[in-house]
């Protein structure tokens, strides 16, 4: 086992780095802006990496030398790695498609890196010691600008045979209603996209109108008698409960960890769970619907725990 476990946050607007010690304690934390450009992404991680490596002291495990301290590098994108090319596809930071992003940070920091989805690391870390620690299969679901989710089941992280497993914002919304017509189109190409209605802009924009990207404060003017600000709720409530039913009759997980801005919304853990029997299969539906225990730091954490899931399962120290 290495001495640091170093996990990378790569986010459309910021990059993020992150240092475990050997029982998991954060030691070392930084965020910068994502340049945008892929070049200079790559760039800013070596940066990153050979920083935060001075900064503890040590170097990547597969170079050791005598009792030098050692560190393995994980790295969350947004999007996934294609098992056939080896490219970022489904990224909706557009400008991360269709290049090597594993081979390319592989090369320019000379030394093996894991990559996952996002959603995949937000999943393991709140499955390994957050909001879903003691459950069998965690459903980890991120809601900001976009949405995704990652899915944790029996200890490790179930990728699919495409590596796409989890790709919930884009599940069509089920049990259309007049009011979710029409369907709205997706940067995947597809129309109806869950994303497309469950993401914090689309709950922007139903209360304020088309442009409008952040929901934040819609709760308070809800509560101070907004009827917009009311009717975006109910409607977003209702998305999400048949979005969280379908989940539920599909996969029946133990538990769905909610992360993202969109997360700190504490309508969803009140109302949601209400709303779930008119759609599940079975009665009682009793699945808890809880938000994360890391908050912003989860999917770094998830990140440097990916050189730790080995067929044994989660991390542990």
């Amino acid at each position: 086992m290495a001495d640091y476990r170093l996990g990378i946050d790569f986010g459309g607007t910021k990059i993020e780095i992150l240092a475990l010690d050997r029982g998991g304690k954060e030691v070392l934390r930084e965020r910068i802006p994502n340049p945008g450009v892929y070049d200079k992404a790559i760039q800013a991680i070596r940066d990153l990496v050979l920083k935060a490596e001075e900064q503890v002291g040590c170097v990547p495990a597969h170079r050791i030398t005598g009792t030098q301290l050692t560190s393995t590098l994980g790295i969350g994108i947004p999007g996934s790695l294609s098992p056939e090319t080896g490219l970022v596809r489904n990224s909706n930071a557009t400008w991360l498609n269709n290049n090597a992003f594993k081979r390319d940070v592989e090369e320019i920091l000379n030394r093996p890196v894991r990559v996952e989805n996002d959603a995949n690391c937000f999943a393991l870390s709140e499955a390994a010691d957050g909001a879903g620690e003691g459950y069998s299969t965690v459903l980890g679901v991120i809601i900001g600008t976009g949405m995704g989710s990652g899915i944790v089941a029996n200890a490790r992280i179930l990728s699919g045979h495409h590596h796409i497993a989890g790709e919930w914002g884009h599940i069509p919304l089920p049990w259309v209603k007049p009011e979710d017509m029409p369907m709205r189109k997706c940067f995947c190409g597809n129309e109806g996209c869950q994303e497309r209605y469950l993401c914090g802009p689309a709950l922007a924009a139903e209360w304020k109108g088309e442009g409008n990207r952040s929901p934040n404060g819609i709760e308070e003017a809800a509560r101070n008698g907004d009827e917009a600000a009311i009717r975006a709720l109910d409607l977003y409530m209702d998305r999400f409960a048949r979005a969280c039913a379908q989940a539920v009759n599909f996969l029946d997980p133990d538990v769905i960890v909610l992360g993202g801005g969109v997360s700190n919304l504490s309508s969803i853990y009140e109302r949601v769970p209400k709303l779930l029997p008119r759609h599940v299969i079975t009665s009682p539906c009793t699945t808890p619907i809880v938000q994360n225990r890391h908050g912003d730091s989860s999917g770094v954490r998830g990140a440097a725990w990916l050189w730790d899931v080995t067929e044994s399962g989660l991390p542990r120290s």
